[in-house]
């Protein structure tokens, strides 16, 4: 493997968590407040990595693995997804199968964790997100099955260079169904407005956040790197629909920043939905993934 190769498996980790701070940032910018640096990110891990864990007497084995497989699970769907030119580290047909699993199991990790603790509070929390997912899933399937369906290819990343190399003249509604879709399970996959408020303490309204509140030191650190890995991915994903086509790292980390740009926007220009609203946006996506699959059949 060249240096070239290495910089390019090694940018995602090391950006991810930078788009938080982009997100916060842009809320902050049309909220008329400075708002955290950029960077606010990599010094909440730092200082999370040098404190002590406090586990509950409560807890079992389940607990303490909560996190590790979350950024397990959160790692390894980082070499699935193509990046700019280059093909997946793991690509193989299917792998955007594996790629639903492992977001699945990471999303299950965090539950049981949650359930771990014997709080009727997390239970919640966790209650909340198990339904939403149930949701959520499908749309993401159908919208990996539309595009393997419309270029005929099995692996992440022949999808990806097939859109890149061969456009062609139909591919403008699918992909944009597709892209829709990606973009709402995106807000829900990753506790985003409208679907969560990622910075509530209102216990009424939180989901994702409830279910880590037990979770300290490292074990915190995990999780929230994990989910900013989480938040590559998607935007990985997302990026590959809307600009396909042969980039750069550098261009297509671009990219990425602008769609953190973009996300700041959106929940800046929107309010939170109701909780019995979300499963409406949900089904949206859904509804629009299974469209771009059957437009693919004609």
């Amino acid at each position: 493997m060249n240096a070239t190769a290495i910089a390019y498996a090694l940018l995602p980790a090391a950006a991810a968590p930078l788009l938080p701070g982009i997100i916060n940032k842009t809320k902050a910018f049309f909220a008329g407040r400075t708002g955290q640096p950029v960077l606010q990110a990599y010094c909440d891990l730092a200082k999370l990595l040098r404190k002590g864990a406090v586990y509950s007497r409560t807890t079992s084995w389940l607990f303490r693995a909560g996190p590790i497989v979350q950024l397990a699970c959160a790692g390894t769907t980082l070499a699935l997804i193509p990046f700019g030119a280059r093909p997946a580290l793991l690509a193989f047909p299917g792998d955007f199968m594996a790629l639903a699993g492992l977001l699945a199991l990471m999303r299950f990790a965090t539950v049981v964790a949650a359930l771990d603790t014997g709080s009727s509070f997390e239970g919640m929390g966790a209650s909340r997100e198990v339904a939403f997912s149930a949701l959520a899933e499908p749309a993401l399937l159908l919208s990996l099955a539309a595009l393997a369906r419309h270029t005929g290819c099995l692996s992440l990343s022949q999808i990806a260079a097939k859109l890149a190399t061969s456009p062609a003249a139909g591919d403008g509604p699918v992909l944009a169904l597709v892209a829709l879709a990606l973009f709402a399970v995106l807000l829900a996959e990753n506790a985003r407005m409208p679907v969560d408020d990622p910075n509530t303490h209102l216990e009424l309204t939180m989901i994702h956040e409830v279910m880590v509140l037990d979770h300290s030191g490292p074990d915190f650190a995990y999780i929230l790197y994990a989910a900013t890995l989480k938040l590559w991915v998607f935007g990985a994903i997302i990026l590959g629909v809307v600009l396909p086509g042969p980039a750069h790292g550098w261009a297509a980390a671009a990219g990425m920043l602008v769609l953190a740009v973009l996300i700041g926007i959106v929940e800046s220009a929107i309010a939170r939905l109701r909780l019995v609203r979300v499963p409406q946006l949900l089904i949206g996506a859904g509804t629009l993934s299974a469209l771009a699959l059957i437009l693919t059949m004609g």
